[in-house]
This record gives C-alpha cells, sequence and structure tokens, in this order.
C-alpha cells in the first residue's frame, strides 16, 4: 500500500486552557480521511493470506466476541497488538451516610475499554500536506 501524506486544515480559535488561555490560537486538524468498511479492511487481510474475506472475517468476529465474553466476566484480554481491553464503568457519587450504595442503581454504562498499544498506535515515518479548507454549507 502506498504511503500518502496525513492532510489537515489550520483553523484558528480561542485557547480555553493553559498558559495560552482566552488567546487566539492556530491548530492543525485532520482532514480528507476515508472510512475503510469492515468488509474492505477484510478483503484487504485476505489479499496477503490463503484465507478468503469471509474466513477473515468471521475470525476477527469471533475473536472480539470472545474477548468481549471474557470482559463481561471481569477479566483483562491481552488483544495482542491492539492493545489490552478490560471491563469499565462509570460511577454515581453516593454521600456517606445518606444513602446506601445500590450496585444496580450507581453503577452506569458498563463498557469494554481499550488501553491501546503504544507501540502499535503511535505512527512513524508519516508525512504531513496542507490543504484548503472546505467551504461551510450555507443552509
Amino acid at each position: 500500500m502506498a504511503k500518502k501524506p496525513l492532510a489537515y486544515v489550520l483553523y484558528e480559535h480561542i485557547a480555553g486552557t493553559g498558559s495560552l488561555k482566552g488567546k487566539t490560537v492556530i491548530q492543525a486538524r485532520a482532514t480528507g480521511r476515508h472510512r475503510i468498511s469492515h468488509r474492505d479492511f477484510c478483503e484487504a487481510v485476505a489479499r496477503a493470506t490463503t484465507f478468503t474475506g469471509a474466513e477473515v472475517e468471521a475470525v476477527l468476529r469471533l475473536s472480539a466476541q470472545v474477548a468481549k465474553t471474557y470482559v463481561e466476566n471481569g477479566d483483562i484480554v491481552d488483544f495482542g497488538d491492539l492493545g489490552t481491553l478490560r471491563p469499565s464503568f462509570q460511577s454515581k457519587l453516593v454521600e456517606k451516610g445518606k444513602e446506601e450504595f445500590d450496585a444496580h442503581k450507581h453503577i452506569v454504562r458498563p463498557r469494554v475499554g481499550l488501553v491501546p498499544s503504544r507501540a502499535y498506535f503511535t505512527l512513524q515515518g508519516v508525512n504531513y500536506e496542507r490543504v484548503p479548507a472546505k467551504e461551510k454549507k450555507k443552509p
């Protein structure tokens, strides 16, 4: 696959935090990204193996399903180069002595959390290309 530069646009905004808080700053924002469908991704992986796209998709779906089952049971799953999958949730605050903590009421939004592998998710050898900002559509 040929390497393409990462496209970006510059935009102005007022900084909300840090040493430049309240000042107008210029910042780069990635743009021009395309979403690769799951099916296209599986076909690309299949081209480098003896598997078909459907077989690759089946293995990926099964691995995600099995990993989720482990995490639902409270286990932490090492998901290879991608990182670690672990259970996570949000907990509401309960004032001590005022109310009894009830897990079904005060623990909300259970989910699978991904702790990404730093080595995998750090892009190296990347080039950048500035592109003009797209015109905003007027209603």
